[in-house]
């Protein structure tokens, strides 16, 4: 058996690994490159082996980094199955076709203002293709083992990042009827966060695969849930629109739980909240119906006939002229939507609108990377480029830290420590180079284990 690292090596995104057996092949996560068009433009390039030689997909979870490219590969000649769990499965039947259409409307558009190399320019693939990709589509329960082949099984552990995230477990047998296991961390989930259960910590293996992408470093110590406190509590008093530019999966719903417990508690008075997100809609809503992957609290708060992520005081946006009505909405008032880096989405009209006026807020809940619109407004500019137009930066501009969904180092160390077996290699994936060099010093540090890091196009021999 070996191995091949398609996409996230030395880099975060574009996670695909491909496994190779004497007669079966199969990916674990199929994901997009995003980021820097040098790294976008990977996606366009062909595999090293043909899409109708893979025989199966196997998904940890649905953000489009790990599950985006499979409408290309369907398009290539891939014809499945593709195996997930259940609540990934629901979230993809949202995420790919969404992904699709932008895909084709960014084609639409450089056809229609002549800007692109390629005439005429083309989507990477079509909502057709995604729709395809979804038939393939073969959810499977955690903690329940999965024949891939003859000889070779899989299961699924959860990891609590986003709802449905999983580990990968896998068996092979090998010479001897010996059996050999390799782990797939996928993207592993913060302990002591709200709405989901926590991740299964790493049980041992003979290989390892382990993501990295915080590896130099650990999040905000403080409470989040006093920062929102307070920067709500002030856009509330100047009378104005607190505009929350929010990704629509996971982070909506942990502001939305966390707005819910400062109004319960009467530290911030209740104000109407609007969700201006369909897919954040959609994705709200799956994250209301997935009681089987519900925490102890979000439990208790269902049993006391309680949605904490959706309660009295939320309105929905789902068409484009209701998002249009909130254009004569007059605070104070909280607005969600997407995207998080304000790269695109409604929330663009809402910060061309209300920017101006000092009396808004504008409040950031995560990462944003550099050269997005949401970074410039961060550091300071005084004006930005939205459709095409300088809006003038008078709002208020404020930073919710500590949101990540991702675990930081030390998370990342106490979900590998509680192991039964130690692994005989492990690969960094999923990361920065700087951040897996750190995370590979302290992992010799903490554990004696020596790591290896490959590029894109590496195989690792099992």
């Amino acid at each position: 058996m070996q191995i091949t690292v398609l996409g996230a090596g030395r880099c975060v995104t574009g996670s695909k690994y491909l496994l190779e057996w004497k007669y079966f092949s199969a990916l674990v996560d199929c994901g997009l490159f995003q980021g820097k068009k040098e790294m976008r433009r990977r996606n366009w390039k062909p595999l090293p082996t043909d899409a109708h030689s893979i025989n199966a997909v196997v998904l940890t979870h649905a953000h489009v980094d790990h599950s985006g490219w499979l409408p290309r590969l369907v398009r290539q000649g891939f014809s499945g199955p593709i195996y997930c769990t259940a609540p990934t499965a629901a979230l993809l039947r949202v995420l790919l076709p969404d992904a699709a259409h932008i895909q084709e409307e960014e084609a639409r558009y450089a056809n229609k203002k002549g800007f692109s190399k390629h005439k005429p320019a083309l989507p990477l693939f079509k909502v057709a293709d995604a729709r395809a990709a979804l038939k393939m589509l073969e959810p499977v329960s955690f903690d329940q083992w999965t024949e891939l082949h003859p000889g070779i099984r899989f299961k699924f552990n959860r990891q609590g990042h986003i709802l449905g995230a999983a580990a990968v477990e896998l068996e092979s047998k090998v010479s001897g009827g010996e059996r050999k296991s390799v782990y797939f961390s996928g993207d592993v989930g913060r302990f002591g966060v709200p709405i989901l259960k926590e991740p299964v910590s790493y049980p041992g293996s003979d290989v390892l695969f382990v993501e990295s992408t915080y590896g130099n470093r650990t999040h905000d110590p403080r409470d989040p849930r006093h920062t929102l406190c307070r920067e709500v509590k002030k856009g509330i008093d100047r009378g104005g629109i607190i505009l929350v530019p929010a990704f629509a999966v996971d982070r909506t719903q942990e502001i939305l739980y966390m707005l819910h417990e400062l109004i319960v508690e009467e530290e911030v008075p209740e104000v109407p909240i609007f969700l201006d997100s369909p897919m954040g809609i959609q994705a709200t809503a799956l994250y209301t119906s997935s009681k089987g992957e519900h925490d102890a609290e979000m439990r208790q708060f269902f049993s006391e006939q309680v949605n904490p992520i959706f309660p009295s005081n939320v309105n929905v946006t789902p068409k484009s002229r209701d998002s249009r009505k909130l254009n004569n909405l007059k605070g104070p008032a909280i607005i969600i939507s997407a995207s998080g880096m304000a790269t695109g989405g409604r929330i663009l009209h809402h910060l061309k609108l209300r920017l101006p006026d000092p009396k808004n807020t504008v409040l950031f809940t995560g990462y944003q990377a550099a050269g997005t619109r949401g970074r410039r407004i961060i550091e300071g500019e005084k004006e930005v480029k939205i459709h095409g137009e300088w809006i003038p930066v008078r709002a208020q501009v404020g930073r919710v830290s500590g949101l990540s969904a991702h675990a930081d180092a030390d998370e990342l160390i106490l979900w590998l420590s509680r192991r039964e077996k130690e692994p005989e290699q492990v690969v960094l994936i999923h990361g920065e180079p700087g951040a897996q060099e750190v995370f590979a010093e302290r992992l010799k540090d903490e554990f004696g284990w020596d790591s290896v890091i490959p590029e894109i196009g590496d195989t690792i021999q099992l």
